[in-house]
C-alpha cells in the first residue's frame, strides 16, 4: 500500500471507518469483486476488514445463506455463499443491510473472508488472511500484529 506501517494495537475501539485503496478479489476462478476504492474498518488488534461497494461485486455469484451474526459496533450481518457452477464457498461473504449510525456508509457493502478466496489484492499487494478463520481481516505488509485470532497469541483469541 506504500503507507507507513500500521500497528493494529494502535487501532481504535470502537473501530474507525476509513477509505481504502483499490481492491481485486478472485474466487472459484472468477473475478468476484474489483473496485478503485473500498472501506477499511480498523479495530484494535484486528487487521483491517475490507468492505466493497455493491457496484464492485458480481452479485450474480452470490446466493443468500442461512443465519446471521451480530456485531456490537455494526449491527446484524447477513451472509452469502459464492457460487460458480457446481462449486460453492459457504458463508464466504457478509453484509450489513442496516448498520448502526456510525457505520451507515457500509449499508449494502460486502466483506469477505480472504482465506476462502483464490486471492485478494489491496492496492496490487497480495493479502494474507487473518489467522483463525473466524475473522475477515486483510493483512498486508503495512499492517503489523499481533492479531486477534492468532494461535501464537492466545491472549488475543
Amino acid at each position: 500500500m506504500g503507507a507507513s506501517p500500521e500497528r493494529v494495537c494502535d487501532y481504535p475501539r470502537p473501530p474507525a471507518l476509513v477509505p481504502g485503496p483499490p481492491v481485486l478479489v478472485r474466487a472459484l476462478g472468477e473475478v468476484l469483486a474489483q473496485s478503485n476504492s473500498c472501506w477499511r474498518v480498523l479495530e484494535t488488534f484486528h487487521p483491517p476488514t475490507v468492505y466493497l461497494p455493491p457496484t464492485a461485486v458480481r452479485l450474480e455469484l452470490l446466493q443468500p445463506a442461512a443465519g446471521h451474526s451480530f456485531c456490537e459496533w455494526k449491527g446484524v450481518a447477513r451472509y452469502f455463499d459464492v457460487v460458480v457452477g457446481e462449486r460453492r464457498l459457504s458463508r464466504a461473504v457478509w453484509s450489513y443491510p442496516e448498520p448502526t449510525a456510525p457505520f451507515a456508509a457500509l449499508a449494502g457493502c460486502f466483506a469477505l473472508y480472504p482465506g476462502l478466496m483464490d486471492g485478494c489484492w489491496l492496492d496490487g499487494e497480495p493479502v494474507q488472511p487473518q489467522p483463525g478463520g473466524f475473522y475477515g481481516g486483510w493483512i498486508t505488509s503495512a499492517v503489523q500484529g499481533p492479531f486477534k485470532g492468532d494461535p501464537a497469541h492466545p491472549e488475543l483469541i
